[in-house]
């Protein structure tokens, strides 16, 4: 792990300029999102809120290059990501970006190891490389000796710490997080959300969280509330919470 992700300029990592997404045609047409501006700083930590039906998971598959507004621009690190092919984005997903579920999405039937290195696969990496750089991530989040255990051999919170370690292990920009401790008890919660504060301001990784939780959304520096398809509020959080909290 690096810090090669520190905020280093006052140019946004992240900008959506008008950002539209519009399911079906003609009377069944739906408008999830109407019209979304949202600038990211590099660095950054914002948590996504919102009612369901609200815009914020569409929003969130647009700046993971799971899909493509209908109309607006989506600037990644100066890149105009709503022009570039589906080769493309899935080449920004793999360098630049890194995703955490609320339901984990591990291989069942894989050691954590495994788990971690499968981002590495794709990437061509050396079984070598693979190896010294899940470890070293599974490491980073407090699963040193838990490399060749199973999902099943793991508790929730240690399954979520494994999710994490793979979105994390290619070092990536930008961390995607959809309701991380939705699974979750409270305290493991907590727990996982003290880590993800600690990845963001130890190694400088933006990170972008959906949740539904006002509590978790507190360990945010930056809250935003979307309603309606739209940005209702867009807010700093001088206060931030922490696990000791």
């Amino acid at each position: 792990m690096t810090q090669e992700n520190r905020p280093n300029s006052h140019v946004p990592i992240i900008t959506l300029s008008a950002i539209t997404k519009t399911y079906g045609q003609g009377q069944a047409a739906f408008q999830a999102l109407g019209g979304v501006d949202l600038s990211v700083q590099q660095g950054e930590f914002v948590a996504i809120m919102g009612p369901s039906g609200s815009g914020k998971s569409t929003a969130m598959n647009i700046l993971g290059c799971l899909d493509t507004p209908t109309s607006g621009a989506y600037i990644f690190d100066g890149q105009h990501v709503e022009n570039l092919t589906r080769d493309q984005r899935a080449l920004l997903r793999r360098d630049y970006l890194g995703f955490v579920f609320q339901g984990f999405n591990l291989l069942a039937r894989t050691s954590a190891l495994e788990n971690v290195e499968l981002p590495l696969l794709y990437r061509g990496e050396s079984v070598e490389a693979r190896h010294r750089m899940a470890k070293a991530a599974l490491k980073s989040v407090g699963l040193d000796g838990w490399e060749h255990h199973t999902s099943s051999e793991l508790s929730g919170g240690q399954q979520q710490r494994v999710a994490i370690a793979r979105a994390i292990v290619t070092n990536p920009k930008v961390l995607l997080a959809d309701e991380p401790t939705g699974n979750l008890d409270s305290k493991r919660g907590h727990e996982i959300m003290d880590l993800l504060v600690g990845m963001n301001r130890d190694l400088g990784i933006t990170i972008l969280m959906v949740t539904h939780e006002p509590d978790i959304a507190a360990y945010a520096g930056r809250i935003v509330h979307f309603v309606d398809g739209h940005v209702e509020s867009d807010t700093s959080n001088s206060k931030t919470k922490s696990a000791t909290d």
